[in-house]
C-alpha cells in the first residue's frame, strides 16, 4: 500500500490540473489514469476535433481566395494526411503534459481506479496497486451516450469519438442531434465538401444558445448547403449496401453513407466503487457543494460528473478549487461567468445571461447589438458574418451577459467574461479604449448602442 496526501482519479483537464495544484501546495499526490493523460478533451474531444476544424476552415478560406484577388486551383483534400496531423498534434501535447505532471513530482499510476473504502483506491491495469489518500478527488469524466435503438458500430453508426478515427471522408453524413457537438462536426465536414443532414428533435439547432444565435447559425449553415431537419424524431438506423437509412417518425427517411449519433454523454460514475466510499449520486451525478466536496468529507468531485457544465475549462477551475480545499486552503466555485464556445465556422460564444434568461429572472434588461458587417477590420478580412450582443441591467447598466457569433468568437468572449465576473457596467466598457482596427471594437460599439449613444451605427428612430 502506498500513501499520499491527495489521490486524483482521472487525468483529464480537471484531474491533472487538480493534481498539479495540490502538488504546488505541498501535498504528495497520486494521479490515476486508465487511458491516456489528458482524458477525453485531449485524446478524443477538444484538441483532435479542433485540429480537424482548423484544416476545414483553411480549406474554406482557400475556396474563397478569389475574393481577395488571389487565383488558386481547386483545393484537393487529403483527409488521411489531415488525420495524421491531428494525431501528431495530440501526441505532442500528451507527451508534454505527461512531462509536466512528472515535473511536479506527481506519481502517475496507469490503470482503472476503484474505491474500496472512503480512503482507499485500488488500481487495476498496467499498475496494480493499493493507494491510500487523506483526500481524494474524483475526475472520471464522461463518454458518448450509446442509444439502444441505434447502437454504435463505429463503422457506419459513429460516436463523437469514432468519427475522429475516420481515415476517409464519407460522401454524406447524417448527424443525429443539433447541439454544439453535432453542429461542430456539421460545420467541419461541410467545409470538407461532405453532404450534411442535421436531425434535431427540438425546433432549432443549438437551442440552449438562444433564438438569436440559433437563427443566425441556421442561415449560415443553409448557405453552406447543410440540410437542417428540426422537430424530427429518429426511430432507428438501418444499414444498407450504400450506407445507412435513418428512419424518422412521421417524416421521410434520410439516406446517407454514415451517421453520427450526438445526443449526449454518459457519466463515468457507475463502476468506480462509489458505494464503498459512501458517496451519494443522483442518476449518476455526484452532488457537490461550492468547495467541490461530496457528501463524504475529504472526497471531492470535479468535471462532467458534477452535472454542472460539461466543459473542459470548468473542470479545470473546479480542479483548482477542489485541490485548494484538499490542501486545507479555502476556495469556492462560482458559475456566474462561465464562457461557452461552439467551434463552428463561424464560432459562437456566450457568457452570463441570455436575454430570455434575464426575462425569466424578471430583470429589467436592455440589449446592445452590433454587426460585424459594420466593422472595418471585419470588412478588410472578409469575415463579416454575425454580431455581438450585450445584455445589461436597464437600471444599473451592469453587464449581465454577452453573446457573439462570428470570426474568433471564442477569443472575443474573454472580454465580456471578465466584465460579468467583475460586475462591470456598460460605461466601464464604453470608457475603455479599444485598439483600431480590431474585431474587439464590436463590444465597444455594442455598449454604446445599449446606452443609446452609438457612434458608428444609426441612432434609434424617435417617435
Amino acid at each position: 500500500m502506498q500513501k499520499f496526501d491527495v489521490i486524483v482519479i482521472g487525468g483529464g483537464p480537471g484531474g491533472y490540473v487538480a493534481a498539479i495544484k495540490a502538488a504546488q501546495l505541498g501535498c504528495t499526490v497520486a494521479l490515476v489514469e486508465s487511458y491516456e493523460m489528458g482524458g477525453t478533451c485531449l485524446n478524443r474531444g477538444c484538441i483532435p476535433s479542433k485540429t480537424l476544424l482548423a484544416n476545414a476552415q483553411l480549406a474554406h478560406k482557400i475556396r474563397h481566395a478569389d475574393e481577395f484577388g488571389i487565383e488558386v486551383s481547386k483545393p484537393k483534400i487529403h483527409f488521411d494526411k489531415m488525420v495524421d496531423r491531428k494525431n501528431s498534434v495530440v501526441s505532442r501535447i500528451r507527451s508534454s503534459l505527461t512531462k509536466l505532471v512528472e515535473a511536479n513530482k506527481i506519481k502517475i499510476f496507469r490503470g482503472f481506479g476503484k474505491f474500496t473504502d472512503p480512503r482507499t483506491v485500488k488500481v487495476m491495469g498496467d499498475d496494480n496497486e493499493i493507494l491510500q489518500g487523506k483526500k481524494i478527488i474524483i475526475a472520471t469524466g464522461s463518454e458518448p451516450k450509446n442509444i439502444p435503438a441505434f447502437p454504435f458500430d463505429h463503422k457506419h453508426i459513429l460516436s463523437s469519438t469514432s468519427i475522429l478515427q475516420l481515415k476517409k471522408l464519407p460522401k454524406s453524413l447524417a448527424i443525429i442531434g443539433g447541439g454544439y457537438i453535432g453542429c461542430e462536426f456539421a460545420s467541419c465536414f461541410a467545409d470538407y465538401g461532405v453532404e450534411i443532414h442535421i436531425l434535431e428533435a427540438m425546433n432549432s439547432i443549438i437551442p440552449t444558445q438562444g433564438p438569436e444565435l440559433s437563427s443566425e447559425l441556421t442561415k449560415i449553415f443553409e448557405k453552406k448547403g447543410i440540410q437542417i431537419h428540426t422537430q424530427v424524431m429518429v426511430e432507428g438506423i438501418d444499414k444498407t449496401s450504400k450506407g445507412v437509412t435513418v428512419k424518422l417518425k412521421d417524416a421521410p427517411p434520410v439516406h446517407t453513407e454514415m451517421a453520427l449519433v450526438s445526443v449526449g454523454r454518459s457519466l463515468n460514475t457507475d463502476k468506480i466503487g462509489l458505494e464503498a466510499a459512501g458517496i451519494v449520486t443522483d442518476r449518476g451525478v455526484i452532488e457537490t457543494n461550492d468547495r467541490m466536496e461530496t457528501n463524504v468529507p475529504g472526497i471531492y468531485a470535479i468535471g462532467d460528473i458534477t452535472g454542472k457544465w460539461m466543459l473542459a475549462h470548468v473542470a479545470s477551475h473546479q480542479g483548482l478549487v477542489a485541490a485548494s480545499n484538499a490542501a486545507n486552503i479555502s476556495a469556492r466555485m462560482h458559475y456566474n461567468a462561465v464562457p461557452a464556445v461552439v467551434f463552428t465556422n463561424p464560432e459562437i460564444a456566450t457568457v452570463g445571461l441570455l436575454p430570455q434568461e434575464a426575462a425569466e429572472k424578471k430583470i429589467d434588461y436592455k440589449i446592445g447589438r452590433y454587426p460585424f458587417m459594420a466593422l472595418g477590420k471585419s470588412q478588410a478580412t472578409n469575415e463579416t458574418e454575425g454580431f455581438v450582443q450585450i445584455v445589461a441591467d436597464k437600471k444599473t447598466n451592469q453587464i449581465l451577459g454577452g453573446q457573439v457569433i462570428g470570426h474568433e468568437a471564442g477569443a472575443l468572449i474573454a472580454e465580456i467574461t471578465l466584465a460579468v465576473r467583475c460586475e462591470l457596467t456598460l460605461d466601464d466598457l464604453a470608457d475603455t479604449i479599444h485598439a483600431h482596427p480590431t474585431i474587439a471594437e464590436a463590444w465597444l460599439e455594442a455598449a454604446l448602442v445599449a446606452n443609446d449613444t452609438p457612434i458608428h451605427f444609426p441612432p434609434k428612430r424617435r417617435k
